[in-house]
């Protein structure tokens, strides 16, 4: 069983590597990665990578799933995202450009099949002033490859039922960037019997054949070499023979490159593959290896006065020369494959971190200037490529000003810069994320999708303080009983969830071992580890945020530091968040009290109405909708002050008295409008309104309608014909104390539906409102009228199911009954609707 995991495993693996170097080539990138869904669905987790390896990306290897980042977004939303340049990505997606404040594009794509998606594909390139990123066929190709993978990753797993998932401990598959070989080596089959060589294309490559037509002697080989060196390979062939093997026997092959008569060195290295005696050893199998432009490369290197090194993409020195170990003061065994910042502590400072990572991420050079202890500054330069980084490091004679950015002082630093920076990114992550949650319970949907993914938890608990006692107030996760036994439990108890917020300090138990010790009697379920956050604001306790792991999990030191910077954010966003509930419900009541409790029942019509408040802000709007029986009919208003406030709601309130004194008088629906026009400049609040009023009189066929400056009603025919009515439009209420409001006479046949609304409806940002007018027309015309409930929650469908509103909506449907008209009693008493 464990060989056909291996076997799934590794053929994900070659899919994942082989789409995401296609990628980065065909697009002229410079790195790369794919990201497969965690088993949870909770995040998408790093699975391959080629150029930047993920070390050079901080915190992104495992990332929610609802992170405003590109590649999550692709994958949520299964689109594109393309950002051409920094200021696209710092407009579109501020979160990623605080975290990585480095001038790059990328595209993201989903990789799926059908309607599933498995994670999503992004590249990155280096970008210029005037970059418009990738063109159109770029990004088709880049599609075409995610969705090529999408395939062979269904395919794989309808045959080995890999699940396609990643753990967040998965290593991901890193590729290099290509670069070109600074050795070279061709393999060969030497038959030490007929004296044949069996070789590849690139030992051909070596000695200047054409391997097509390469004859396979000895001899032909031997042409290629200098006339002295002919003997050696003959005596190679004695050794081989006689001793099994050839060690780094060195010939020379003549060089035709830039149209001159030279030779350059390789070196023969073999071995005979049969076990026993001499006389067995019949053939020789091995590499030649041409690393003259290597080695000539390093020699003049090592001429230089100047101090050159070498860092691969994750920033460990691959190289280093005599002038550079001599400026830093150190060996070049205590430097080769560490980090410059492990072995030079006056560099283990933020800023030589940050120049790499922008040099690798924009692919631009970068400089700076350090002090090596006590005195002596030194000015570095880095100069990236895809697979690597080569440094200039040189004297510097004077000292920076006190405003230049530096590593001077890289003395004082504490702790190794990546784990600073992996703390600093989810900070900033949390930390933004944080700030867009306005609600208690958005802030603990944000802590849930943020904490978990990144910690790798699979309980999440939220208890607040109240009368001196804790509360559940949020809870995700398997375990439905995780924590209950902290419900109700007063502040005082001696208990990991109380103790943790009237001592101030988090509390980290890794085992249930531990947590017995600890806290004996306290059940522990089948969580195996737990986090316990202390939610303190202004010195307040808040409550207390529980992390639960079904697995034992050793919290690092990075683990505890950024929990605890965590647990600050926490509290202070989740106090904020509750206030805000608190006055948004008192504001919400207030709202709700200035409208209708219910509407009149009307022989003839059914009318019914929906309000959905915006979700932007708190503060109230002016919205309203009302329906007046009347001595002579029947009227419908709807109407909208401008704004969101205490002032915009009594507005409102005082508009509405308004209509309904001047229509219960019997005033024409002009005069009604005119006189509600007078009262609000009377009034003088300093806002403006919408308004659109409809008085319907017996039997019901027509009606008369008059707008100030409110958007067109919709009719909807027996026959599903629906149309914007064309309507006088007056002045919005307010503007001029003398304007006039013409009435316009409108058709109502018999099993017509009229619709009254407010502009949140149909607006939406960066599009003309008719747009809206015309969007929700069309829905009126195509759904079902089982009933007008179903019809208005149809209408609203769209918007109820966003997450955010500008504005608030108001709606008003009235239904005319088949054969029947709008007919009224004088005394206004109480009449059944028409059957459905």
């Amino acid at each position: 069983m464990s060989e056909i995991i291996v076997g799934r495993t590794a053929e994900r693996e070659d899919l994942l590597a082989a789409a995401v170097v296609e990628a980065v080539e065909g697009t002229g990138g410079y790195a790369g990665s794919v990201f497969l869904r965690s088993r949870d669905r909770r995040s998408i987790v790093l699975a391959a990578t080629c150029g930047v390896p993920p070390s050079s990306l901080g915190g992104w290897h495992l990332i929610p799933v609802n992170s405003p980042i590109p590649v999550a977004a692709a994958y949520s939303s299964g689109r594109t995202v393309h950002l051409a340049d920094a200021d696209e990505t710092m407009r579109r997606y501020p979160q990623l450009a605080v975290a990585l404040p480095y001038a790059f594009g990328s595209c993201s794509v989903p990789v799926g099949s059908g309607e599933e998606t498995f994670g999503a594909l992004a590249i990155v390139w280096a970008t210029s002033p005037d970059s418009e990123g990738l063109s159109k066929a770029q990004r088709r190709r880049v599609r075409t490859i995610a969705n090529r993978l999408g395939a062979s990753l269904s395919d794989l797993r309808a045959r080995t039922g890999d699940p396609l998932e990643c753990d967040p401990q998965t290593i991901p598959v890193e590729t290099p960037a290509p670069s070109a070989p600074a050795v070279r080596a061709g393999l060969f089959d030497w038959d030490l019997v007929t004296g044949t060589f069996t070789v590849d294309d690139e030992l051909c490559a070596i000695f200047g054949l054409d391997p097509r037509a390469f004859d396979g002697r000895a001899e032909t080989l031997a042409s290629c070499l200098h006339p002295g060196d002919r003997a050696a390979l003959r005596a190679a062939a004695r050794a081989g023979a006689a001793e099994g093997r050839i060690k780094a026997r060195r010939l020379r092959i003549r060089d035709r490159t830039d149209g001159g008569e030279g030779y350059r060195t390789v070196e023969l290295w073999g071995r005979a593959p049969e076990a026993g005696s001499a006389g067995a050893r019949t053939h020789l199998v091995g590499t030649v290896v041409d690393a003259q432009a290597g080695s000539a490369a390093v020699a003049a290197v090592e001429r230089l006065r100047d101090g050159v090194f070498s860092l691969a993409p994750d920033g460990r020195v691959t190289y280093a020369n005599h002038s550079a170990l001599q400026l830093l003061g150190v060996r070049n065994n205590e430097l080769l494959g560490q980090f410059l910042s492990d072995v030079l502590p006056w560099l283990s400072d933020p800023d030589v971190e940050y120049r790499h990572r922008s040099a690798m991420i924009s692919q631009a050079p970068v400089s700076f200037l350090a002090c090596r202890p006590p005195d002596r500054w030194l000015a570095f330069s880095l100069h990236p490529e895809a697979d690597g980084v080569t440094g200039r490091v040189v004297p510097s004679g004077n000292s920076p000003s006190t405003s230049t950015p530096s590593a001077s002082s890289a003395g004082t630093a504490t702790g190794s810069p990546r784990a600073r920076l992996g703390v600093m990114y989810h900070v900033l992550q949390l930390g933004s994320a944080l700030t867009e949650a306005v609600t208690a319970r958005e802030v603990c949907e944000v802590i849930s999708n943020q904490l978990l993914p990144a910690f790798g938890g699979q309980q999440l608990a939220i208890y607040v303080v109240r009368d001196g006692t804790m509360h559940l107030l949020f809870h995700t996760g398997h375990h439905e009983d995780f924590l209950d036994w902290l419900e109700g439990v007063p502040l005082h108890a001696r208990l990991p969830g109380t103790e943790t917020l009237t001592s101030g300090t988090p509390l980290f138990i890794e085992s249930q071992q531990d947590l017995s010790q600890g806290y004996p009697g306290t059940p522990t379920g089948d969580v195996r580890s737990w986090a316990y956050l202390p939610l303190i604001a202004s010195s307040h306790p808040v409550g207390t945020c529980v992390l639960g792991f079904d697995e034992v999990h050793r919290f690092t030191e990075k683990d505890r530091g950024v929990l605890t910077a965590l647990a600050g954010l926490i509290a202070q966003a989740l106090e904020r968040a509750r206030l805000y509930d608190s006055e948004f419900a008192l504001a919400r009541g207030l709202q709700q009290a200035l409208l209708p409790h219910r509407l009149p029942v009307v022989p003839g019509i059914r009318t019914v109405a929906r309000y959905l408040p915006g979700t932007s802000g708190m503060d109230i709007g002016g919205d309203w909708y009302d329906v007046i029986p009347t001595g002579s009919g029947v009227s419908l208003v709807i109407g909208d002050v401008e704004g969101h406030s205490i002032a915009a709601a009594a507005t409102m309130a005082q508009l509405r008295s308004a209509v309904r004194a001047f229509a219960a008088v019997g005033h024409t629906p002009g005069d009604v409008m005119g006189g509600v026009n007078r009262t609000l400049t009377d009034l003088d609040p300093g806002l403006l309104a919408s308004c659109c009023y409809i008085h319907l009189e017996p039997p019901g066929h027509h009606a008369y309608a008059v707008t100030a400056g409110h958007p067109p009603p919709l009719l909807r025919r027996p026959d599903a014909t629906t149309n914007a009515l064309e309507l006088d439009i007056g002045p919005l209420l307010g503007v001029d104390r003398s304007s006039a409001y013409p009435a316009t006479r409108i058709d109502v046949p018999p099993g017509s539906v009229l619709a009254l609304y407010t502009d949140g409806l149909v607006e939406e940002r960066g599009t003309d409102i008719k747009v809206g007018i015309d969007r929700l027309r069309a829905s009126l015309a195509h759904a079902p009228a089982d009933s007008p409930d179903e019809l208005a929650d149809r209408l609203l469908h769209n918007a109820r199911g966003s997450s955010y509103r500008a504005d608030d909506i108001a709606l008003l449907l009235t239904e005319f009954a088949s054969g029947h008209g709008a007919e009224v009693t004088p005394d206004h008493g109480v009449s059944e609707p028409f059957p459905t």
